[in-house]
């Protein structure tokens, strides 16, 4: 059954509309939807819908909500992770790649070794760009919740961040603590994990992470490139605090009959 994200603010009582140009000329002309087809509907909040489209219209598709159900939440933990700007189709492969691995939040940052150099425009849009990815992405691995994609930081100011009770910088810098070793003594309930550019933190950078607390792990001896290592070490962390999804109570994630006012 196809899967889409609609905003919370088009949602009216037992009806969706959806008027969005772009949304529509998919619905409409690539995947020829008809009235009766039923689609599942995601949105911002913490809803799902399973809804039936009623009329295709020129200017907007009008749909039922027939069920509805709180979706599974996926990973026991919060992750976030702070990735040092890499190339155009990197960087756009990385924000697909951790939004698939469940990824709450994704943070550009610029380092003192970071090589691709954006002006305030071009940050605009390329931030809109893998919003329109984490989109697409979200879509494609049927995931509940859109990931938080954030503007372009300078990684003094993301080092300054707080409440996270885990903080971990991969780096060559120095020798750092296995990552199997630290997971084994601590539960956290969210994490920041930052991921260095081609050329790796520089010194001063590794050194004002320790003093905020960030932990210097190794993923092997290996050197990895961005992307790798960005999806090598989010892998591992959510194998390690994964959920089952059959494991959960099954009245909470099965859709419900809704029985609403017809406003339409």
């Amino acid at each position: 059954m196809k899967r889409f994200f609609v905003k919370v603010k088009n949602i009216l009582e037992d009806k969706i509309i959806i008027k969005d140009k772009e949304k529509l000329h998919y619905l409409k002309d690539v995947l020829r939807l008809k009235p009766k087809e039923k689609v599942i509907i995601f949105t911002e909040g913490e809803k799902e819908y399973l809804a039936e489209i009623e009329k295709v219209l020129p200017y907007k598709i009008i749909l039922g909500i027939k069920e509805t159900k709180t979706p599974y939440q996926g990973a026991l933990v919060k992750l976030t992770v702070a990735c040092a700007l890499a190339k155009k189709s990197k960087m756009d492969e990385i924000i697909d790649k951790l939004t698939q691995l469940g990824v709450e939040r994704i943070i550009p940052i610029e380092t003192e070794r970071t090589v691709v150099k954006l002006d305030k425009e071009k940050k605009i849009i390329r931030l809109k760009r893998w919003q329109k990815i984490a989109l697409n992405s979200s879509q494609q691995s049927q995931r509940s919740k859109l990931p938080i994609i954030e503007p372009i930081k300078d990684i003094k100011e993301l080092l300054k961040e707080k409440n996270y009770d885990l903080k971990l910088i991969p780096t060559l810098e120095e020798k750092g603590v296995p990552l199997k070793e630290i997971l084994s003594k601590i539960k956290p309930k969210n994490i920041l994990v930052l991921i260095g550019p081609e050329g790796d933190f520089s010194p001063c950078e590794v050194k004002l992470a320790k003093i905020e607390g960030f932990i210097p792990v190794s993923l092997g001896d290996l050197v990895l490139r961005v992307e790798t290592a960005a999806v090598s070490i989010v892998s591992i962390l959510s194998y390690v605090f994964s959920t089952n999804y059959h494991e959960s109570s099954s009245n909470t994630h099965e859709f419900k009959n809704v029985r609403r006012k017809n406003t339409i």
